[in-house]
């Protein structure tokens, strides 16, 4: 089976951008085998909140998806049944570790785990995005790494420039050495690919290396830009 790309978007916006060379909806679609495929929402990360999901409606509208489905933090049998067959599955923006908490106890981190690689497709907006990389910090008094999924092989930020990525400078220098760390601006986003290829999508993506005891920063710009 092959695995699909995956994408890591700052916020839900950039669903509804499109360009000369046609939009990020299409393009997700066109990754998408099914003629008629399956797209649940895992709204954990925001405690469910029915706003958020009808986002996800609209976008998936957009890809001409209509089979979807809000599986909550507490799953029926149902709603478990429906994952184990989505063919696209959306991990909310919200509170990273709150969200993960959810998988964890729910067991939908081994169940994505096990959907990622039976050729499901995995959007992660804002803490969705950060939940498929390496992790995050905690909320206590004294910040702690969180391992999460570690599909991607970097820690991920989202539309943190305002605080010009605390967070992910904060992870890069707890690391060990030979750690990476992607920020996504507000608006854009990237698709990591299983060759391990990483694509800026819309607005240039910050990268944070750390080798040695050395950390370098660069910008990574979209291949039209």
């Amino acid at each position: 089976m092959m695995i699909k790309p995956l994408y890591l978007l700052a916020d839900s916006q950039i669903f509804f951008w499109k360009d000369d060379s046609g939009s990020l909806a299409r393009r997700i679609r066109a990754d998408l085998d099914s003629s008629s495929p399956r797209a649940a929402y895992l709204g954990a990360s925001n405690g469910d909140q029915p706003e958020f999901y009808s986002l996800f409606l609209a976008a998936m509208e957009m890809m001409e998806v209509s089979d979807c489905r809000l599986v909550p933090s507490k799953p029926s049998r149902e709603d478990i049944a429906f994952l184990e067959k989505a063919d696209l599955i959306l991990l909310a923006g919200g509170d990273v570790e709150r969200g993960w908490k959810v998988f964890e106890q729910n067991g939908f981190k081994d169940l994505i785990s096990r959907r990622r690689y039976d050729g499901a497709l995995l959007i992660g907006v804002s803490a969705g995005a950060v939940q498929l990389g390496l992790g995050a910090l905690t909320n206590s008094a004294q910040p702690k790494q969180l391992p999460t999924f570690r599909f991607a092989p970097f820690y991920i930020g989202a539309h943190d420039e305002k605080n010009d990525w605390w967070d992910l400078r904060a992870l890069v220098n707890l690391s060990q050495a030979d750690t990476r760390a992607i920020g996504i601006a507000t608006g854009g986003g990237a698709a990591f690919y299983a060759d391990g290829t990483l694509e800026p999508i819309r607005k240039p993506l910050i990268e944070i290396v750390k080798q040695d005891s050395k950390i370098s920063e660069n910008l990574m710009t979209p291949p039209d830009s």
